[in-house]
């Protein structure tokens, strides 16, 4: 045997380690963070969650707001990825309470009776305004501070995830004033998810203030971070100041 081809044969089981090596790392990367995002979602090989949305009041049937949809189905690929399964329910269906398994809560809490039922036991801090002669319907004041909508141009959502107790499955609210704003929430969620859970800890409780910029032009693509609104939506309500315009 010559050297040239000694050198092939060294050559090619050099190949052959390396790539054995480059796919056992990438294995080993890939489940790590499969294991995070189970972690952070509170999803586990084979466990439960439910997705509870309201109806579309517009639909004589049993129906979901179109971007609520979208919203879910993001969701939906989320759990697939973790290895889960999920269940979708309406509203105003009983439930039982959360905390035994994950829930993704979606939709606007003067319409969603679960939402504001979330809402007003783990974000005492937050006041969602029906609507009247002084206020626009879904208005949120947040730690003393108004935020209105004005269709189209801008509107908010608050994105959280809380736990009720120590061990307890998560539970994720998207509740915005508009179903544009609660799918343009799920996926700041979905694609900035390893940041968030960077940031807060797999376990730890977050709620973010965001905004939607012009809606009426690009839907729900334009979103900023108004603030970590946690520590005031989590705390007893303040009095309102002026209300917040947009820049």
């Amino acid at each position: 045997m010559n050297d040239t081809v000694q050198d092939l044969i060294a050559a090619g089981a050099a190949l052959v380690v390396g790539l054995a090596l480059g796919w056992a790392v990438h294995s080993a990367q890939t489940r790590r963070r499969r294991a995070r995002e189970q972690l952070f979602f509170g999803l586990p090989d084979g466990s439960e969650c439910v997705l509870v949305t309201h109806r579309d009041s517009t639909s004589a049937h049993w129906s979901i707001p179109r971007h609520d949809a979208l919203a879910l189905l993001g969701i939906a690929a989320v759990v697939e990825n973790c290895g889960a399964h999920a269940e979708v329910a309406p509203h105003d269906t009983g439930l039982q309470g959360f905390g035994a398994r994950t829930e993704f809560c979606v939709g606007d809490p003067t319409a969603h009776r679960r939402l504001a039922a979330h809402m007003t036991n783990l974000l005492p801090g937050v006041a969602v305004h029906q609507g009247d002669e002084t206020q626009e319907r879904g208005s949120f004041t947040i730690g003393g501070t108004e935020y209105r909508p004005e269709p189209g141009e801008v509107e908010y959502v608050l994105l959280a995830r809380l736990t009720a107790a120590e061990g307890g499955r998560p539970v994720f609210l998207a509740a915005g004033q508009r179903p544009v704003t609660h799918r343009a929430a799920i996926r700041h969620l979905v694609r900035n998810r390893t940041r968030l859970a960077r940031k807060y800890g797999t376990q730890g409780s977050f709620c973010l203030l965001l905004k939607i910029v012009n809606s009426q032009a690009y839907g729900p693509d334009v979103v900023e971070v108004v603030a970590d609104v946690t520590k005031a939506a989590t705390s007893p309500p303040s009095r309102p100041r002026a209300a917040h315009k947009a820049d």
